[in-house]
């Protein structure tokens, strides 16, 4: 049985930012039928109080699906909705004209006249704002908000609504229009920016893998480069030398070997320094790297005099939770300790994002995790605890990492 509300948990920060920017604007749908239909109900005849209601709901709706539409349109997952846009900005205009037209030639009465005009102002304020949604030029933005305040004056006037209040009609339209307009625009650029960090985010990841492999690419070239430019001189040497019956090939195959065998172990020694990690240097790179990606970091426990072994195995868990709590999570805080007990020493790291593993189950690079920690007889442990929260335990007996040592 999952955890009810695992899937907000599950969801990235952009997928979260994007739900809740699309459950907005539907609630906007929503305020729009209780903001000015419910009124309708006793304010004027059952009939006209149905057509009025249907009209509103179904505009509501027209918005709310016009503004889906749109968002996915800044997402790059539609083209640019332009017939519902124009659907919507038709819409919206019947919608007005009928409301202002009952109230200047519909049943008399204060309650009809406040809840037609309510009518009237709103479809036209929430109809400016959801379009704007699918307009990206701001100057078409602030026409948009302009024109449907003019529109505003152009409809109510000449269907008799005095000219004060039909002014006053226009800057409220104007006012409310160009708020929502406002709103949708600081929405969408609000997404577009954290979609735009998390992609940054993951390309500096990318980075910092390409320059890893750069880093061990230049020390292969530098070992081997050298040494068998050496081999291949001394070969020619030796063939020419072996054509010629000359007792000196022995002594080039020989140097050959030699450096070969030379070779070998410098490149043992590459691969050696590649695959340890300082556990001292991979808590400090942590702590520097969480903390520039905005996650409150806490290092308890001090790493010196354990052994060799201990430290590279434990350096690589430190890596592997702090590249998975970047890349795979959501966390605000995160903490690291390490502490020796019993003849063992258990690192801790334990952060308030549950982790999504990219692969398998548990992921790829725990299970690589505990490939490593096997060579020095340890254990790992990792999953979520308590309601929000992912925690991962490296142990490693310091009597067996002696023994292997």
């Amino acid at each position: 049985m999952r955890e009810p509300g695992g899937w907000w948990r599950r969801k990235s920060t952009p997928a979260k930012v994007e739900t809740y920017t699309r459950w907005s604007f539907h609630f906007f749908a929503v305020t729009e039928v209780a903001a000015v239909g419910l009124p309708l109900f006793g304010a004027m005849p059952r009939w006209l109080t149905a057509l009025l209601l249907v009209m509103v709901v179904g505009h509501a709706g027209t918005c709310a699906v016009a503004a889906s539409w749109a968002l996915d349109w800044t997402r790059g997952s539609r083209e640019q909705p332009v017939h519902m846009l124009w659907t919507l900005g038709a819409v919206t205009v019947a919608v007005a004209v009928t409301a202002i037209t009952i109230t200047e030639h519909g049943p008399r009465g204060e309650d009809v006249d406040t809840a037609a005009g309510g009518i009237f102002a709103v479809v036209l304020i929430f109809g400016a704002g959801v379009i704007a949604l699918g307009v990206r030029e701001r100057k078409r933005i602030f026409v948009l908000v302009a024109g449907f305040a003019a529109g505003a004056g152009v409809i109510a006037y000449p269907l008799g609504l005095p000219g004060p209040s039909t002014l006053a009609t226009m800057v409220a339209v104007l006012l409310g229009a160009g708020f929502l307009a406002f709103t949708s625009v600081f929405s969408v650029w609000l997404l577009t920016a954290v979609y735009e960090l998390d992609a940054a985010r993951e390309t500096r990841a990318r980075l910092a893998v390409a320059e890893e492999r750069l880093r061990f690419g230049r020390d292969l070239h530098d070992v081997m480069g050298r040494n068998l430019a050496v081999i291949a001189l001394k070969s020619e040497l030796a063939v020419q030398l072996a054509r010629r019956g000359r007792e000196e090939a022995v002594d080039q195959m020989t140097e050959v070997q030699r450096i070969a065998q030379e070779t070998q172990r410098e490149v043992r020694d590459v691969v050696r320094g590649y695959r340890e990690a300082d556990l001292g240097a991979e808590l400090a790179g942590a702590r520097g790297v969480l903390t520039a990606a905005g996650i409150d970091c806490e290092v308890t426990g001090e790493p010196g005099g354990l052994p060799a072994e201990v430290q590279s195995a434990l350096g690589w868990v430190v890596r592997e939770a702090t590249t998975n709590v970047l890349r795979h999570g959501d966390a605000k805080r995160c903490t690291v300790a390490v502490r020796t007990e019993e003849e063992r020493v258990v690192l801790t790291v334990e952060n308030d994002g549950v982790l999504r593993p990219s692969g398998g189950a548990g992921g790829s690079g725990l299970a690589g995790l505990r490939e490593r920690l096997a060579a020095v007889a340890g254990t790992l442990e990792a999953g979520p605890v308590r309601e929000s929260a992912f925690r991962l335990v490296a142990q490693i007996p310091l009597v067996a990492a002696e023994e292997i040592a």
